[in-house]
């Protein structure tokens, strides 16, 4: 198996809504966002499969190790061979890699977030920097569009923290920041509990709001001349927009249950997204 087929069956094995806005995209882009999203596979699979923090730790020092083999031409892992091959394309930081590992690093060490500070540090270095190595690899020329990826993986992240709030609290972890916990009169214990109270149900609210609001100002900032190469991130947008919806539309009972939308809908905003952008007419 080649690395970039090791990358491709990883990205596909996962269900993720990634997949469907790659689809889209050239040939050698589509094969460098595919190496980046299956190294962030790679690290987050560490810390879902660790219940161990000690051997967590160790891991992901072997990937810091690992990105530093990177850079000094002489990678191991199938994921970071494909990436060698992107970093020669596009403009792949270093730094940025070892940030997503220092995101995980806090899944490791934090099972809670005091205030939303704290959790926007988290939603930047696990998403934030993905949206900017994104946007290296699909292009662009308006420095603005770097801030439209950064805050637009902050918005996926924040949707796809109210879509697991039940799945994170059962391994240990709670994303909502605890003050607003308090503020709403929702005690940690009860994200356990199948049911939504009303109290949850104007939690689950506000953060839903503060995505909407992050995805917003995400799109505000992307400009006209990016759009055609920020495809697969407008395309993110719109599923993960759609979920939202869902969620909402069934009275944020996340507890309850998990939303999901099905592959052939995720397709269909897809296909529609791309229609819709590639008509837009140029200004």
């Amino acid at each position: 198996m080649t690395p970039d087929e090791y990358c491709a069956n990883k990205a596909a094995s996962s269900g993720s809504s990634f997949y469907y806005s790659f689809r889209f995209l050239p040939a050698h882009r589509r094969r460098a966002i595919t190496a980046l999203y299956a190294f962030c596979r790679e690290v987050d699979d560490i810390v879902d499969d660790c219940s161990e923090q000690e051997i967590a730790t160790v891991k992901l020092g072997w990937w810091r190790e690992e990105i530093d083999r990177l850079f000094d031409g002489t990678p191991q892992h199938p994921v970071t061979r494909a990436l060698a091959v992107s970093r020669e394309q596009f403009d792949i930081h270093r730094e940025y890699l070892l940030e997503i590992i220092d995101g995980m690093q806090m899944d490791v060490e934090y099972d809670a977030y005091p205030t939303i500070a704290e959790l926007r540090l988290y939603c930047h270095r696990v998403a934030g920097v993905v949206g900017l190595l994104s946007a290296e690899i699909f292009g662009y020329q308006e420095r603005s569009t770097r801030k439209y990826a950064s805050e637009l993986g902050l918005a996926l992240q924040l949707i796809n923290i109210l879509r697991d709030v039940r799945e994170d609290a059962e391994r240990g972890r709670v994303y909502i920041p605890q003050d607003e916990l308090r503020d709403f009169g929702v005690a940690p214990q009860e994200l356990l509990v199948g049911q939504t109270s009303d109290a949850a149900r104007s939690l689950f609210r506000h953060q839903a709001e503060r995505a909407r609001e992050a995805y917003r100002h995400a799109r505000e900032m992307l400009s006209d001349v990016d759009r055609e190469n920020q495809l697969p991130g407008l395309i993110m947008g719109r599923i993960y927009v759609a979920l939202l919806d869902e969620i909402e539309a069934d009275g944020f009972r996340v507890l309850e249950h998990r939303t999901e939308l099905t592959p052939l809908r995720k397709l269909w905003i897809a296909w529609r997204t791309a229609r819709i952008e590639r008509r837009r007419p140029l200004t």
